[in-house]
């Protein structure tokens, strides 16, 4: 009888233990580098620009929002190893420091690729807004990137003077989960992308690739030359109205989600 109990007693144990771990894996959850772009407020001190806890104009946290409403977790993440990568589904990496943001940047190095491109292989789903040419570090993020199919190019496209926004509109979007629902979308001085391999274009404008994806392996690569959907230009605190931004950071959020592992 005793036997039984303990046997009993250990399915039962089991069955706890792949209960929690199955409902641990339920939540997505999305890092938001804070190591490759690590700009520090000259005023306060603390980390800024970019950032989930950013409720300025210059922050994510309305993004965050997005994520946190459809039931994932987000969290920041310092310099990634495959250890850190693993209890993340999304990693979002945004405009990598130059030296006039860091008096000493963390550049992306190899054992950082390495660690990435693993992860992507293995199902991971990586997210790079970057910058355009004068305001973001390319030499390191493109070694990154080009594992993957693609490279930014040093180039300013969509200037726009003041609040001239119809400078930085995007029109023509094609069919894409991207743009359900978009009709017009507003991207300020962005950088384009040559791409080569399995990298596809979802936006090109006169023949300069705007945002591309890969599919990589088991996971998904998502990439734009713009930091672009930061609070400032998220919704209509200073959009017109006719921009649908805010609904394109939504499907943003949903496709990526979709290709986690998590469903």
């Amino acid at each position: 009888m005793k036997t039984i109990n303990k046997s009993i007693l250990s399915f039962i144990v089991i069955l706890c233990f792949y209960s929690l771990a199955e409902k641990s894996q339920s939540q997505p959850v999305v890092g938001l580098d804070n190591w490759f772009n690590h700009e520090v407020n000259a005023k306060t001190g603390l980390p800024f620009h970019y950032l989930w806890s950013d409720t300025a104009w210059s922050g994510y946290s309305r993004w965050g929002k997005i994520f946190t409403d459809r039931g994932a977790k987000i969290i920041p993440l310092n310099k990634p190893d495959y250890a850190s990568l693993s209890v993340i589904n999304i990693y979002i990496i945004v405009d990598p420091d130059t030296t006039t943001e860091s008096k000493s940047p963390n550049y992306i190095l190899p054992e950082d690729i390495k660690a990435i491109q693993k992860w992507v292989k293995s199902g991971g789903v990586l997210a790079i807004l970057a910058n355009d040419g004068p305001n973001c570090e390319f030499t390191h993020l493109n070694k990154l990137i080009s594992v993957f199919g693609m490279a930014f190019k040093h180039v300013t496209l969509h200037p726009v003077t003041g609040t001239e926004f119809e400078m930085g509109a995007s029109k023509n979007l094609p069919d894409h989960p991207l743009f359900k629902g978009v009709s017009k979308i507003y991207l300020k001085e962005v950088s384009d992308i040559n791409l080569w391999g399995s990298a596809k274009s979802i936006l090109n404008e006169n023949g300069k690739v705007l945002i591309a994806e890969n599919h990589y392996g088991k996971g998904y690569v998502f990439a734009i030359g713009d930091p672009w959907i930061y609070n400032e230009y998220i919704d209509h605190d200073r959009l017109p109205e006719s921009f649908d931004n805010l609904r394109a950071a939504q499907n943003l959020t949903d496709l990526l989600l979709s290709f986690t592992r998590i469903r």
